[in-house]
């Protein structure tokens, strides 16, 4: 299946009286390119591999889609094309010399984020809520077309966007804290809901136990997965870029960027949850195979 397939999860939706999630899509906002020692980790310095490195791997950029009875959710936003038609989209000196070199985009006119709902029907007016597993800029990029929502972003990532030069780290304050845009800050509650255990802080999104956001730290400060709960499906986890390929977490194969012992403990959180939920479908933001495994369910 192409990177930039659109999948939907909707050819047997549950749809019993009372159900809460109707169904979940994926779509992709065009395709980018990252360094095989960012994705598969490394233990090469990372400015080598940055300015030397050889081997590219393509790797979609997903938009999590949720019908929920109250509303559209969206999970992350995607990259904004202007990464392709703007000159100036980069930070001058060696912050933009290195984001150049980081990654590689290749978004299509018809790869934005307005362009994909409307082949799943729906248009970005329907989108009622957005929550963005972190802040980085392939996350963050459409923001501008769904300012009229409600977007959820935790209160670290926030934090950290509002310091010094959160730039440097692929977040650009210049695009998510736009005018007129309805961010909300979360705060972490305890959880008690002894199923979501080892997690032991969650986020109930909708009040209904339908979506809850767990803090899953190491790739960015603050980001974090949402659980989706279907009646009659697999639960599902989608766990941003914890890592690049669901695979690689019983592997404990690390990405070559963020912090390593966060990321370890994370693993072993969302692990401890799959073996708990041995149904459970777990889906990385830049993972080729998540459109096609989310079609299975």
């Amino acid at each position: 299946m192409s990177v930039n397939a659109i999948s939907k999860s909707s050819e047997r939706p549950s749809r019993e009286t009372g159900s809460l999630v109707k169904s979940v899509s994926v779509i992709s906002t065009g395709t980018g390119e990252g360094h095989w020692e960012h994705i598969h980790g490394s233990r090469k310095p990372a400015l080598w591999w940055i300015f030397f490195g050889k081997r590219w791997v393509k790797l979609p950029l997903n938009v999590f889609v949720i019908e929920h009875s109250n509303g559209l959710v969206l999970f992350d936003a995607g990259q904004d094309r202007a990464v392709m038609t703007n000159p100036d989209y980069w930070p001058e000196g060696i912050t933009g010399t290195i984001m150049r070199n980081l990654f590689r985009f290749d978004i299509g006119p018809d790869e934005t984020l307005s362009m994909q709902l409307e082949k799943l029907g729906y248009s970005t007016a329907d989108v009622s809520t957005a929550v963005f597993s972190h802040l980085h800029l392939d996350h963050t990029g459409s923001i501008g077309e769904i300012l009229h929502a409600d977007l959820i972003v935790s209160n670290e990532a926030w934090e950290h966007m509002l310091g010094l030069h959160p730039e440097r780290e692929a977040v650009f304050r210049r695009d998510i804290e736009l005018p007129g845009a309805k961010w909300q800050q979360i705060d972490f509650e305890p959880a008690d809901d002894p199923s979501l255990a080892p997690f032991e802080y969650a986020y109930d999104l909708m009040g209904d136990g339908s979506m809850v956001l767990l803090p899953t730290p190491g790739h960015g400060v603050g980001s974090i997965s949402m659980l989706v709960r279907r009646d009659s499906s697999p639960p599902l986890l989608l766990i941003g870029d914890l890592t690049y390929r669901t695979e690689f977490l019983e592997r404990f194969q690390f990405p070559g960027t963020g912090d390593k012992k966060k990321l370890r403990a994370s693993f072993e959180k969302v692990l401890a949850l799959k073996k708990r939920m041995p149904d459970l479908v777990i889906l990385a933001s830049h993972d080729p195979g998540a459109a096609e495994a989310l079609s299975r369910f």
